[in-house]
């Protein structure tokens, strides 16, 4: 019995491998052809737009092109989110080892991530802080950084990221918390939303919380430091050293 249960592990262990050699394949097919697909195409919905569904928020979105979104937005959105959007290639890597000592002491997963990062995880991911999710979201971000523009992965990154309960891009919100289009937005109007960025659920633009004002305030102040992003927000960006 020993030698027929050992003669029969062998070819378990190859069919186990077999399988999981066309998953991964499948996944990095999908994954290489949607990404391929949102270089140039609207991505129609998100996971956490479907989970937000479940969640009773239905999706309220509409599509702008970067040119016409106001040029204060993304300003205030690499300000408050990522100073370095332009020199980097996905990843602050800098950042990135601040954020793994501050996780080494503590238990929550935090910080480190670029626009970049938040893109690749507003589009294809689910919501969550585990290294797993982590490590699909740093294989999505090498993907968009090598087949987008810096321009095109802005532009997708604030049409699809959440401002509030089932409000999702820049004509949403500014619609929702301001009564007017994305194109009409004043510098405070977008340091208010990109202030709200990190919990858009706890947070309103429209009804800011004293901590929301002074922190839209600072990126406000921060939006000085970043080129005009009119046309492409890294045109007049510092290059890369």
């Amino acid at each position: 019995m020993s030698v027929a249960g050992n003669g029969r592990q062998p070819g378990l262990i190859r069919r186990l491998w077999r399988l999981f050699t066309r998953i991964l394949g499948l996944f990095l097919l999908i994954s290489v052809l949607l990404t391929a697909v949102y270089a140039w195409l609207p991505p129609p919905v998100t996971p956490l737009m479907l989970l937000r569904v479940l969640e009773g928020n239905w999706i309220h979105k509409d599509w702008e092109a970067y040119d016409n979104i106001s040029p204060h937005l993304p300003r205030a959105i690499i300000a408050a989110e990522d100073a370095k959007f332009c020199q980097h290639r996905g990843f602050d890597w800098e950042s990135i080892e601040k954020a793994w000592k501050r996780n080494q002491a503590g238990k929550r997963i935090r910080g480190g991530s670029t626009i970049s990062n938040q893109t690749a995880k507003n589009v294809f991911l689910w919501p969550d802080r585990s290294y797993i999710r982590k490590g699909v979201e740093f294989y999505f971000t090498g993907l968009i950084e090598l087949t987008w523009t810096k321009k095109r992965i802005l532009e997708v990154y604030m049409n699809v990221v959440e401002f509030g309960p089932g409000i999702y891009g820049a004509e949403a919100a500014a619609e929702a918390h301001f009564g007017k289009t994305a194109k009409d937005l004043t510098r405070r109007e977008a340091a208010l939303l990109a202030a709200v960025l990190p919990n858009p659920i706890r947070w309103s633009a429209s009804k800011p919380t004293s901590y929301i004002r002074s922190r839209a305030g600072t990126i406000q102040a921060r939006m000085n430091d970043v080129p005009d992003p009119t046309g492409d927000p890294c045109v007049r960006a510092v290059p890369a050293e």
